[in-house]
C-alpha cells in the first residue's frame, strides 16, 4: 500500500500540467501558470466594472472603476494636444473569460494543437487574458490602409506615438513591447492600467495582479520601471588613522 501511493505520488510529480483552451484541446501550463507564454489571470467582479466615458469606445466598453478617473484625464489631454492628429477610441475593453474563450477559439480546429498555439501569438487563451482583469484595453488606433504590418504601422501613428510618450503619466504602460522576453507579439495598442505610483487610488489591486508579469516581464514604457545603473565605481577602503587621546587641561581651582 504504502508502495503504491509513493508511485502515484511520483507519478502526479512527473505528469505536467495542463489547461483546457478549447473544447477538446488542452495546452501544457508552466510551472507560472502560463500558457503559450501568456499568464493566469481571474476575471473582475461584475460590480467592479462601469461604462468608459462617453464617446471613447468603439463598441461596448466596461472597465474597473478605478481606472477612469486617470482614463478621463488621459483622454483630456490627448483632446488638447494638436500632436495626437485625432481622438483616442478604445477598441476593445473588458473581456470575461467566457468571451475570451469565444474570441480564442472561434472556427477552431480539431484539437491538435497546432493551431492553439498559432492563435495564442495574437490573442490570449481563455483564463489568461490581461483584459478579464477590466485593467486594461486596446486602443483603436490601428491603421486601416491595409499596411500588412499592423504593430509597425500602429506604432508609428501620431496618437501611438502621443501614447508612448505620455501614457504613463496617467498610470497606463504597454504591457507587450516588442521583444518582451515572455515571448508574446507586441502589441503597441494594448495598454494596462496600474496606477500612477503605489500609492494612488485603487493601484494598490491592479499592481497586486499584474506583480508577476511586472517583475518577470517589464511593461516598455512603464509608470515606474526599474532603473538601472549603467556603470559602477569600485569600492575603496580607506584606513583612517585614530585620532589622538584630547590632552587633559588644567582648569582653575574652584574656592
Amino acid at each position: 500500500m504504502r508502495r503504491a501511493a509513493l508511485l502515484l505520488a511520483t507519478m502526479s510529480l512527473a505528469t505536467p500540467a495542463t489547461a483546457q483552451v478549447c473544447a477538446g484541446a488542452s495546452a501544457s501550463m508552466a510551472s507560472d501558470g502560463r500558457v503559450y507564454g501568456h499568464l493566469p489571470y481571474g476575471d473582475a467582479p461584475p460590480d467592479d466594472l462601469v461604462a468608459a466615458p462617453p464617446g471613447f469606445a468603439l463598441h461596448d466598453c466596461q472597465l474597473r472603476r478605478d481606472m477612469i478617473p486617470d482614463l478621463e484625464r488621459l483622454l483630456a489631454a490627448a483632446r488638447g494636444d494638436p500632436a495626437v492628429m485625432g481622438q483616442l477610441r478604445a477598441l476593445s475593453c473588458h473581456r470575461s473569460i467566457l468571451r475570451q474563450a469565444s474570441v480564442f477559439c472561434r472556427d477552431h480546429p480539431e484539437a491538435g494543437g497546432l493551431g492553439d498555439a498559432t492563435r495564442a501569438i495574437s490573442v490570449a487563451p481563455p483564463g489568461h487574458s490581461e483584459h478579464a482583469t477590466g485593467y486594461a484595453l486596446d486602443f483603436a488606433v490601428r491603421p486601416a490602409n491595409g499596411c500588412p504590418d499592423a504593430e509597425g504601422c500602429m506604432a508609428a501613428t501620431p496618437a501611438a506615438r502621443w501614447l508612448v510618450a505620455n501614457a504613463p503619466r496617467f498610470g497606463f504602460e504597454m504591457s507587450f513591447p516588442g521583444g518582451n522576453r515572455q515571448h508574446v507579439k507586441w502589441e503597441p495598442w494594448h495598454w494596462r492600467w496600474v496606477g500612477t505610483s503605489a500609492t494612488a487610488p485603487g493601484a494598490a489591486r491592479a499592481r497586486f495582479i499584474f506583480a508577476k508579469a511586472r517583475a518577470q516581464f517589464p511593461a516598455d514604457p512603464a509608470v515606474d520601471g526599474v532603473r538601472t545603473i549603467a556603470r559602477l565605481l569600485p569600492l575603496v577602503a580607506v584606513s583612517v588613522p585614530p585620532s589622538p587621546a584630547p590632552t587633559p587641561r588644567k582648569g582653575k581651582r574652584r574656592r
